[in-house]
């Protein structure tokens, strides 16, 4: 029996591990590869297995750098079951959709601007004629239109990565459990999920399996989340009996040389942040992720109004799917943690409601919103700052230095997120001395003279302390770890630390087969 490692191997994105035991092959999610386009794009839409061949799908939570090629996977004629939580079932009903009409609607564009721009080269009507051939109003393509003359003038047409009905195809092969349920997922295969504590429905994978009549337990941590933050139960540290020894540790690594700032600070930096911005008479941004993050976000300001420890600025989630997500979080409270029970369910409230938060729906409300003078709170996707409606947010607000850009999650490289970070970082260390640095996005240029703030202890994966934490005081023995889900530098420091601390530990490469057993 051995372990393939397809993806989310010496870097974060696109997780894929592939399990085989003789004609069973067992695929622990399929994630999306994200970063720059052109670099993603052939990755993304090739499947480095044949999904003919899957027997089922385990997947670890509901993030799209782990669930966003299923609907691939659906379409390439897969056979077999995806098996994941309650909770992970339910977010997946609105983030794969979401992530589809993503995949369309970056086609659509790049199909409008190729042809907007040829009838530019061979100057077919000004830029007004171009726009009503294009668009049937101000804001929407013509995308009938565009495909007429994509055909006629023999251009090469922008596909999306999958549509809507192949992420419904994957959406009616989900089956659902709770932790610490045995469930079957192959000939002689049993999988059995713990809590992960990364994210609302996230689970620890534990796989046991015979081959030749010998006993072998595969584990898979997916993401593994902070200890003592709000809202969910901490990671898992008691296992069953049968899966407590294990053959293979399969473990992320995305904080595997750092230290977060403690989550007992969360509360008091968030208010800090608060009070500087309106003392400043600005707003706040906050890109952050529809899922998970935004509800962290709003749990914590809510208690904060509760105890009047701020100014009770309004605050606005302007993403569509990330009400979804917070009305799924509103439907399993059995994932709560006590201090969730104690702190508003016992008292009849709901975390996630109150009365200064407004959620955004249109997009006319999300154009008036950026145009308000007035001090207030955005939360808005894309986490990363690669698309959505943040984008707006910070073109009308990066340049003033009476707002704040809060960073509250992880940043990739390569995103505008990563670069707004380290510039803003950068600048406040030299004194906020001298001309703002710059950033580009939406084909412009733009001043970065917003104050840029991070609080860590928002992050939702675990720090170095906490996965060692996780390893050592967890009831598991484990003969030998596979170290992934973290950029190389964070991967091997991680590995080298859980060598010297006495572990078997190694860094799997991209493609790279480790036997079990």
């Amino acid at each position: 029996m051995h372990v393939t490692f397809h993806g989310a191997v010496r870097e974060v994105t696109g997780s894929a591990h592939l399990l085989e035991n003789g004609e069973d092959r067992l695929l622990m999610d399929c994630g999306l590869v994200q970063g720059r386009r052109k670099e993603t794009n052939a990755r993304n839409r090739e499947l480095p297995f044949d999904a003919a061949r899957i027997t089922n799908v385990v997947l670890s939570h509901a993030h799209i750098d782990h669930s966003g090629r299923l609907p691939l996977l659906a379409r390439n004629a897969f056979p077999g079951r995806i098996l994941a939580t309650r909770a992970t079932r339910d977010a997946c009903q609105y983030l794969l959709r979401d992530a589809a009409h993503i995949q369309e609607s970056d086609a659509n564009y790049l199909n409008y601007k190729q042809v907007r721009n040829y009838l530019a080269r061979e100057r077919q009507g000004g830029q007004a004629d171009v726009r009503r051939l294009l668009k049937k109003n101000r804001h929407d393509l013509d995308t009938g239109a565009i495909s007429d003359l994509i055909r006629q003038h023999d251009l090469e047409a922008v596909t999306p990565l999958y549509a809507t009905a192949d992420a419904e195809q994957a959406l009616s092969l989900f089956d659902a459990y709770p932790y610490r349920h045995p469930m079957t997922v192959g000939r002689d295969m049993v999988c059995t999920f713990y809590e992960a504590g990364h994210i609302l429905g996230s689970a620890i994978s534990i796989v046991r399996t015979r081959v030749n009549g010998r006993r072998l337990v595969v584990g898979y941590t997916g993401d593994i989340g902070r200890f003592d933050k709000p809202i969910l139960r901490d990671p898992c540290l008691v296992f069953e009996e049968p899966d407590r020894k294990l053959d293979l540790l399969i473990m992320e690594s995305t904080y595997g040389d750092r230290r977060h700032e403690p989550v007992i600070d969360l509360k008091p930096r968030l208010q800090t942040v608060i009070q500087e911005a309106c003392g400043r008479g600005g707003t706040i941004l906050i890109p952050s992720f529809a899922f998970g993050r935004t509800q962290e976000l709003l749990y914590v300001l809510h208690e904060l109004y509760m105890a009047q420890a701020v100014p009770r600025l309004p605050v606005y989630v302007d993403s569509p799917l990330a009400t979804q997500i917070t009305q799924v979080f509103g439907e399993h409270p059995e994932v709560y943690d006590q201090d969730a029970h104690e702190t508003f369910l016992q008292n009849g409230r709901n975390p996630f409601r109150f009365d200064q938060i407004h959620f955004v729906q249109s997009v006319d409300e999300s154009i008036a919103l950026t145009r308000s003078e007035k001090p207030h709170i955005v939360i808005s996707a894309s986490g990363m700052c690669e698309a959505g409606r943040i984008l707006h947010h910070l073109r009308y607000r990066i340049h003033n230095p009476r707002n704040t850009i809060l960073i509250v999650g992880f940043m990739a490289q390569h995103t505008l997120g990563r670069r707004i970070l380290e510039q803003g970082e950068a600048y406040t260390a030299a004194g906020r001395q001298g001309p703002a640095p710059e950033v580009k996005f939406m084909n412009k240029t733009y001043s970065l003279a917003a104050h840029v703030v991070k609080i860590g202890g928002f992050s939702a994966h675990a720090d170095r302390e906490e996965l060692m934490r996780f390893l050592t005081r967890s009831n598991l023995e484990v003969k030998k770890i596979a170290v992934v889900h973290g950029e190389e530098e964070q991967s091997l420091a991680l590995t080298q630390h859980l060598n010297q601390k006495g572990f078997n530990a190694q860094t799997p490469k991209p493609g790279e087969q480790i036997g079990v057993g």
